[in-house]
């Protein structure tokens, strides 16, 4: 997992470069809620958590991603629908320690089919079709 300031997403894929990329198209990128992180790391007893440990493509702040699944929702070009929940892998354990599956439980994020593909940048707002509910991602 890397940071970077940008990615190309694509329509039906998902993000362009990622290891899963055109795997399955409901699972085109996964979201993960920021405000989960201090929760998972005080449920595995660590300081923190960096994001890259929990392997999800976007992680976004200020927004309930549990209320996206079923919704189309937009981030700078792309358009995305969530379509299930993003739940652990039992790689939890050996990344966490034990006890790393079950606090992800529940804060695993979102997973996201690619809808209309373009370019998504840290920063760009989170906007939900036909809400208000604007957030910012770090891709």
């Amino acid at each position: 997992m890397i940071r970077v300031e940008a990615a190309q997403a694509i329509t039906g894929a998902g993000l362009e470069g990622d290891h899963y990329s055109g795997r399955t198209g409901h699972r085109g990128i996964t979201l993960l809620q920021a405000e989960h992180l201090p929760v998972i790391a005080a449920l595995t007893g660590v300081e923190e958590i960096a994001p890259a440990t929990l392997r999800r493509n976007l992680l976004v702040s200020g927004i309930n991603l549990a209320a996206l699944k079923g919704q189309r929702f937009q981030i700078g070009e792309v358009v995305l629908e969530g379509t299930s929940f993003a739940h652990p892998c039992s790689r939890m354990e050996e990344v966490l320690g034990p006890g790393g599956y079950n606090a992800l439980r529940g804060h695993g994020g979102l997973c996201a089919r690619v809808i209309q593909g373009g370019q998504l940048r840290v920063g760009d707002a989170v906007v939900a079709e036909g809400a208000d509910v604007i957030s910012s991602p770090d891709i």
